[in-house]
């Protein structure tokens, strides 16, 4: 299935609106958090700065979130990872609430109690959590649901290589297709689950081979490009939507930066991401549009500065945003 000039334009513009969010978070949460703050004994502060806690980035795996979501209609459900604002971002999230969130503040999605690991959006269908493995079960759940509802709708659960060694990865795949349930089961392939190779975790070389054991298609995508994926998921989700049952598809994907902020690296090659970088998706995506005809420096050069624009104003929006009132702190939770 070829994507359309509406739909190439929209999966460039939004892999730069990731990829500029994802570098400008990458700044902004290292606010407070270095020296001089080695002065009170700490050398990196993780509670300190406009965005405490932790955080972990996605630059480099803008592909498969806009590979996927390009098929996605607002009904259909979305269950993201630790890793999640490029799936948020790609499937229409608000930036500015999103921001807030992260922030701490009263206007976030979570009314600032959340997280960047904790985003939810009913209105866009979209939650995501820090549990490895745990998109998995309830994205069965969303599916079940479409199909008790007689909805055409479908869910994605998206989860890194490591998840797919988890005992959720399994029960979840089973109990889909035992039920014939319209999920698509997305693996982010970035070959490191924290500091694990997936060489020294995994003992096949492409997890979409294991669809086999639950007799469901699994598909494999070997680079980091988005136009392949949207290609290859579009059989699997137009089979999930005639009922047919769920699938598999493992993408091949790069992680430019660290598991979370803060982190050395000390366990990659020195030239790993210098060499990643080589192939980057987004001027190559940007290379297809032109040779095409469907996109000039011009028109590239205006994509880009809104992109930019809408994140430096969610950024914005989330700085001058209030903090939650202490009196509300038990409200909107459990306890």
């Amino acid at each position: 299935m070829q994507a359309s000039k509406e739909k190439l334009l929209w999966m460039y513009e939004t892999m730069l609106e990731i990829r500029d969010y994802e570098e400008t978070m990458a700044n902004v949460y290292l606010e407070g958090k270095l020296p001089p703050n080695i002065q009170k004994g700490l050398a990196f502060d993780i509670g300190s700065g406009p965005v405490p806690g932790e955080m972990h980035l996605a630059a480099g795996q803008e592909p498969v979130a806009v590979g996927v979501c390009a098929h996605l209609n607002k009904e259909d459900t979305v269950v993201g990872t630790h890793r999640p604002h490029h799936f948020a971002i790609a499937k229409g999230v608000p930036l500015d609430q999103m921001t807030a969130e992260m922030f701490g503040k009263a206007t976030g999605l979570g009314k600032g109690k959340g997280g960047h690991m904790h985003l939810f959006d009913p209105e866009h269908k979209f939650s995501c959590s820090g549990i490895i493995g745990a998109s998995l079960p309830p994205a069965c759940g969303a599916g079940l649901a479409a199909r008790k509802m007689g909805k055409d709708w479908v869910a994605v659960a998206f989860f890194g290589e490591g998840a797919a060694n988890q005992g959720s990865f399994h029960e979840s795949l089973n109990l889909a297709a035992l039920w014939h349930l319209p999920v698509i089961f997305v693996c982010e392939d970035n070959k490191w689950a924290i500091s694990v190779p997936k060489s020294e975790a995994t003992c096949v070389e492409w997890v979409a081979d294991r669809a086999s054991a639950y007799g469901i298609p699994g598909v494999r995508v070997a680079h980091n490009d988005a136009l392949e994926v949207y290609e290859a998921v579009a059989p699997l989700i137009a089979r999930a939507r005639r009922g047919e049952g769920p699938g598999l598809i493992e993408v091949k994907t790069d992680r430019y930066l660290g598991h979370f902020q803060g982190d050395p690296e000390t366990y990659r090659p020195k030239d790993e991401v210098a060499n990643l970088r080589k192939n980057d998706p987004i001027p190559k995506l940007a290379e297809v549009l032109k040779s095409r005809g469907m996109m000039t420096d011009s028109e590239a050069g205006a994509i880009a500065t809104r992109a930019r624009q809408r994140v430096a104003a969610a950024f914005d929006f989330a700085r001058k945003s209030p903090y939650p009132a202490p009196q509300d702190a038990l409200s909107d939770v459990f306890v």
